[in-house]
């Protein structure tokens, strides 16, 4: 145990930006950095040091989960510390990437992999998503704006950027609870197409569709995107979506987009995105989104290339991720007396971490969110500046 304590001891010396405190499991306290302590770690039993050397993300993941590790203070401002810290493993994930099992995502493998994270259930996201049920960066026009306002923002200006016109097709890649293609289609009157790969939301959003009475316009299939064939769209658009593709289909997406858009139409792309070389955090992987990669923002343009689309327009919302995930947090502890009922503390604990490990990963820009609107082909029918997007 003495030398699992030096181990400790070595490794958190150095491990965060900020000062802090940490409890041993025999009683024993350290403190570590200049000035107050901004949280503390408690360790209640030891981690086995060969699997945070192999894979700490996972390691001290699944250490927090079953409680071995636990935190006094804020678990967002844990993993900033980490973050800020330019020598921390969460800065060198990169080392990490071999662990993930590279495995090309079917349309079986998709489905399975989409029904994991989106089908645990429709009353356990709206708990604490907002009343709009959407599950994606919202648009914060101010700071004061309510979560439902940021989501309600975040699909008019998807929307107005999409220049949509009464009479139009849209589909949407990922519909989720169908928001999008409702609001379309109400202010709009656009005919819209959605697809989804979870049954929960095929259920739901058909649900709301036949409460609007828009059956006569708005349609969601049960399907994945490479199957959708003798199609054509004016308008496509893809929200939190991407990240579900897997590095190897990401050309494929933009080869069927290309394939489904109509001659001058127009389509975008809402996603999170790297800097450099993309990928995904090995925890993650594990237990939230298997088979997901965060693309880097430089290979997605590059794919929009190869296919002779027109870049049109690019929008960093990363800082609107970090406030829309703090809602999520907030939300989910608020109806933790709910929660409690249905999940176990293994789960709950799980689900914590996520959502506060995501906002402290945008508000150090460790990953970024982007809004991404090409053409096919060349299109002069959009107003000559950005300003349109703003009345």
């Amino acid at each position: 145990m003495i030398t699992d304590k030096l181990f400790y001891k070595t490794l958190l010396k150095s491990m965060f930006s900020d000062p802090y405190e940490i409890r041993f499991w025999d009683g024993d306290e350290e403190k570590y950095g200049e000035g107050e302590s901004k949280f503390k770690i408690i360790l209640n039993e030891p981690i086995p040091k060969g699997d945070i050397i192999n894979n700490p993300s996972i390691a001290l993941g699944e250490g927090y989960m079953t409680k071995k590790l636990e935190v006094e203070g804020s678990v967002q401002s844990v993993i900033e510390s980490l973050y800020n810290n330019k020598e921390s493993f969460l800065k060198k994930s990169a080392k990490y990437q071999h662990l993930i099992k590279k495995i090309k995502n079917s349309i079986k493998r998709s489905k399975d992999n989409i029904e994991f994270h989106y089908d645990i259930g429709n009353d356990f996201y709206k708990l604490w998503l907002d009343g709009t049920m959407s599950y994606s960066c919202g648009y914060f026009k101010n700071d004061t704006d309510s979560l439902y306002q940021a989501q309600i923002n975040k699909i008019n200006h998807i929307l107005k950027k999409l220049n949509l016109k009464e009479g139009q097709t849209l589909l949407d890649i990922g519909c989720g609870w169908g928001e999008l293609i409702i609001t379309a289609a109400k202010q709009y009157k656009v005919k819209a197409v959605g697809i989804t790969l979870s049954e929960e939301q095929f259920e739901k959003a058909n649900e709301r569709i036949k409460s609007e009475g828009l059956e006569d316009l708005v349609q969601v299939k049960l399907e994945d995107y490479r199957q959708l064939k003798n199609l054509s769209f004016d308008r496509i658009v893809s929200i939190g979506m991407l990240e579900h593709v897997g590095l190897d289909n990401l050309s494929e997406y933009f080869h069927v987009v290309n394939s489904l858009l109509n001659d001058k139409g127009l389509s975008l792309v809402h996603c999170i995105t790297g800097i450099n070389e993309g990928g995904t955090n090995t925890w993650i992987d594990k237990y939230i989104f298997p088979g997901g990669h965060v693309p880097a923002i430089k290979t997605i343009i590059s794919d929009i290339a190869e296919q002779n689309f027109e870049l049109i327009d690019i929008e960093s919302l990363r800082r609107h991720y970090g406030k829309t995930l703090e809602h999520w947090a907030e939300n989910f502890e608020n109806a933790l007396p709910i929660i409690e009922k249905s999940k176990d503390e293994i789960f709950i604990r799980m689900w914590r971490l996520y959502l506060n490990s995501c906002a402290a990963s945008f508000n150090c820009g460790n990953i970024n969110l982007h809004q991404i609107l090409f053409a096919k082909g060349v299109n002069n029918d959009l107003p000559l500046t950005r300003e349109y997007l703003y009345k």
